[in-house]
């Protein structure tokens, strides 16, 4: 393989990592109210809306189908593809994060998960710290790891529903004592990384929200603005761990970037989503 080649190829597939998340936003919003599956030709012609050509569309597909995000399904003859199940649920449990953010506070107390994983099982311990980041949890040591007991019913399930609980023991309880939890927080969570996840958030889109607010867009101009702000927004409540505010830095933005994006939801997410159905509807 030449190394223009290896370079063309390495672009193509920065593409469709770039992809993937808009068509994943595009099924969790759409595919979802219509028996759980969208035609091969509204998914393209959704992601043309976006800017996107249907060789590059259809390549994301098939990956996301080796993958086992999507499988593929013809209703009445018509080609198109739905969500595997295990993917149904997790954009379930998204939902609650990205649109009904939980704030803790000091007396909920904290979930410890601890975990010891075989050398020989690597890619399972891989698995554990990926599973447990996705679920706001911060590092306190090697094998120890810490987040607001509210999330620990749906440390659970993430646990069980990707068959790593075997390495896990889970526990609840109080910060008892001893040192700051403020500076501590710090230390457990790469907080400045989130802090600058916001700002960026905020910088890109208070100036959307003024355009909205001045004149109220039509389906498919809030299309073209809505998938993009959701799918660059739902990675942040992921990674935000829902702190009490007064272990987090002082003029946190985590509260104005998520109140800018409530505001663009209440704004942008139906008109969004009458272009979409326009388009279902007209590509069955």
């Amino acid at each position: 393989m030449t190394a223009q080649t290896t370079a063309a190829t390495g672009a193509a597939a920065e593409r469709e990592t770039r992809h993937a998340p808009l068509i994943l936003t595009i099924f969790g919003l759409y595919a979802r109210g219509e028996h759980n599956w969208l035609s091969v030709a509204s998914v393209i012609s959704l992601m043309a809306d976006l800017g996107v050509e249907s060789r590059a569309v259809r390549s994301s597909i098939s990956r996301m189908k080796r993958r086992g995000v999507l499988r593929g399904e013809r209703h009445e003859g018509v080609a198109g593809y739905s969500l595997d199940d295990s993917t149904l649920q997790t954009l379930a449990e998204g939902d609650v994060r990205i649109f009904q953010r939980t704030r803790a506070s000091r007396e909920d107390g904290w979930v410890l998960v601890v975990f010891s994983v075989p050398e020989a099982e690597r890619d399972k311990r891989h698995a554990l710290r990926t599973a447990l980041t996705q679920l706001g949890f911060g590092t306190a040591a090697p094998g120890v790891w810490v987040a607001p007991a509210h999330v620990a019913a749906e440390t659970r399930r993430t646990l069980e529903r990707r068959e790593l609980s075997e390495y896990v023991d889970i526990f609840t309880g109080d910060h008892f004592a001893f040192g700051d939890l403020r500076e501590k927080a710090r230390s457990w969570w790469d907080l400045d990384e989130l802090t600058a996840m916001y700002a960026d958030f905020l910088r890109q889109f208070r100036p959307v929200l003024d355009a909205v607010t001045r004149r109220e867009p039509q389906p498919l101009e809030a299309f073209r603005t809505y998938v993009p702000i959701l799918t660059q927004w739902r990675r942040m409540p992921y990674r935000d761990p829902g702190l009490p505010l007064e272990l987090l830095p002082s003029q946190w933005n985590g509260v104005a970037a998520g109140e800018l994006f409530d505001r663009l939801n209440t704004l942008l997410s139906t008109p969004a989503a009458a272009h979409a159905a326009g388009v279902v509807r007209a590509q069955r």
